[in-house]
């Protein structure tokens, strides 16, 4: 891994670590909602060397494939395995899935244990897919109109260009978070954010409805 993302990694730990730290000077518990895929494992491992009271945090993912928990393919598991180590491994962390055999039979039962998380989220760290998909937003998603307009906690999402069916938080959910981070490395990234900067159209580039909300952007080459 390039210097720069390793950098960027720790210098996103370091921004984390002071966010939680903030809140839980005032308030007994706090969230941090995190995103899958490969880009974020070297910033959990920076974050879970961080000394932060890790039993009165709450962890979370924006969303989830609708795949076992030793999947290969399953963000929960890479939380496991890279975020909750050492000192870490005390956060509570809830995993998005449960034993239904599809998201649209156990969105609800996976919602009712969300609700009890520490909402408003301290933060919300997104990620972005080539497509400006974030969280399970996704362009070509039949549902994705519900899940930029619902109040509901959580939906279950059909997308005719993934594999897995999946479940994600709603765009109104992942909004009323205290602080979002976008967290994106690579030049075909940085060139899909220029775009979504340069128009408002949030069905082509899902990622534009966080563009209205101050989002601090992480990003190396």
């Amino acid at each position: 891994m390039s210097q720069s993302r390793q950098q960027l990694a720790e210098q996103l730990a370091e921004a984390v670590f002071q966010a939680l730290h903030d809140d839980l000077s005032h308030q007994q518990r706090a969230l941090l909602v995190v995103s899958g895929g490969s880009t974020p494992v070297p910033f959990f491992e920076a974050l879970a060397a961080k000394p932060l009271p890790w039993e009165r945090i709450d962890i979370t993912l924006a969303d989830e494939r609708w795949v076992g928990m030793d999947s290969s393919d399953s963000n929960a598991k890479l939380v496991r395995e890279h975020l909750l180590q050492g000192d870490a491994i005390e956060a509570n962390f809830l995993p998005l899935t449960c034993d239904a055999a599809t998201p649209e039979e156990g969105v609800d039962e996976v919602a009712k244990l969300a609700e009890t998380l520490a909402w408003p989220a301290s933060v919300v760290i997104l990620g972005m897919g080539g497509d400006g998909h974030t969280a399970s937003l996704f362009p070509d998603s039949l549902e994705l109109g519900l899940a930029l307009a619902t109040e509901e906690l959580l939906v279950a999402v059909r997308t005719p260009s993934q594999p897995q069916p999946r479940i994600t938080f709603s765009a109104d959910r992942l909004h009323q978070a205290r602080r979002h981070i976008l967290h994106i490395t690579g030049d075909d990234k940085r060139a899909v954010l220029a775009k979504a900067l340069n128009g408002d159209d949030v069905r082509q580039l899902p990622i534009r409805a966080f563009l209205t909300c101050p989002l601090a952007i992480y990003w190396a080459p």
